[in-house]
């Protein structure tokens, strides 16, 4: 059964790469542009903590999508998590559930776990590679 499961794997990966990559850029355009109900109904300064973030997002987001130097940038995303995490939410606990935190640990560790297994199929980087 594992081995029949095992099969897919290159697409489940591809796939679960392109979802993070695309959420996390759409986290990008909620701060940057106010999508999506944005921060507070609008979009934040971009010279705020909010704005480089929501840049950042949307630069590494659509990088992870596309798998564009996508191992570089879920490393980066993975530490911009990480600085999310404990610039906005540690302070107010120690526990995600507590802190409202889980969603930037989630994707630490989601980016931290594609930077190091590499873009994978249906990615500019694969093709690149290829050709």
């Amino acid at each position: 059964m594992k081995e029949t499961l095992g099969r897919y794997a290159p697409q489940a990966y591809a796939i679960m790469r392109i979802i993070i990559g695309l959420l996390f850029f759409c986290h990008g355009a909620q701060k940057v542009f106010g999508l999506f109900g944005g921060i507070n109904g609008a979009a934040v300064p971009l010279a705020s903590l909010f704005g480089v973030a929501g840049v950042i997002e949307l630069i590494l987001g659509a990088l992870v999508t596309v798998g564009w130097l996508a191992g570089y940038a879920a490393f980066l995303a993975s530490g911009e998590m990480a600085a999310a995490y404990f610039i906005g939410h540690f302070p107010h606990g120690f526990w995600p559930l507590q802190n409202q935190g889980e969603e930037a640990v989630f994707y630490c560790f989601a980016f931290l776990y594609m930077a190091t297994q590499g873009v994978g199929i249906w990615s500019v980087d694969g093709a690149k590679a290829k050709g």
